[in-house]
């Protein structure tokens, strides 16, 4: 690459949208491919085709609709997930409570949005979820931190100095480009500190690893 060329700009965002009502489909669909940072590469209608859909394209993100002709999507966040390992589940709900914001973290989703949201708002969702965060709103976040912070024990590796500052840092809600920029160091080395955090406080999400590091006293 020649040095007038720069660097290539990130792929976008796979996404698979799992929407069943067409004209609620096409306009999530439309918003979404505007952002250069987002390809939409398939949609199913259905729990059956969106975990064909899913092991076919493999995608980054899964938008999925709650209710669908022969499912439930949250139940079936676990079967899209065996056919996608590495896509994160994003619910799309006509309703966000509490316990179904439990529901779908139970599940090993990453995510709930309301369906009255702007199309903004679930832009901004799929993005995060795709760094690796969580997408929750604020009225939830308690329930889903209780619900996480019961999952495991600390304490299964002693976390060296910079993965403290990294710990404390997804505290703040930083995301990974963030802590790469606040640590001085490149994002594969913060993705890095980020997964063996997860790993010694036995978290499957930045968010969980947080609730269970407040629940040690690991951020006083």
């Amino acid at each position: 690459m020649s040095p007038s060329q720069g660097p290539h700009p990130p792929a976008p965002v796979r996404l698979l949208l799992v929407e069943d009502h067409d004209m609620v489909a096409e306009a999530i669909a439309m918003a979404l491919d505007h952002d250069p940072g987002i390809e939409v590469v398939a949609r199913s209608r259905s729990v059956s085709a969106a975990v064909a859909d899913a092991r076919a394209h493999l995608p980054d993100v899964v938008v999925l609709d709650r209710r669908l002709p022969d499912g439930d999507g949250i139940t079936a966040i676990g079967r899209i997930s065996q056919a996608a390992p590495d896509a994160r589940v994003l619910v799309l709900t006509a309703e966000a409570t509490p316990a179904i914001a439990v529901r779908v973290v139970e599940a090993g989703g990453a995510g709930l949005v309301v369906k009255s949201s702007g199309l903004r708002e679930l832009e901004s969702a799929v993005l995060e979820v795709a760094s690796g965060g969580v997408a929750f709103g604020p009225g939830l976040l308690p329930a889903v931190l209780d619900q996480l912070a019961g999952r495991g024990r600390a304490g299964r590796g002693a976390l060296t100095g910079r993965e403290r500052e990294t710990l404390h840092l997804l505290a703040e809600g930083v995301s990974t480009d963030q802590l790469s920029e606040r640590l001085g160091i490149a994002r594969n080395t913060a993705r890095n500190h980020i997964q063996r955090v997860l790993e010694k406080l036995g978290a499957r999400s930045k968010l969980e690893a947080v609730a269970i590091a407040r629940r040690e006293g690991l951020l006083d």
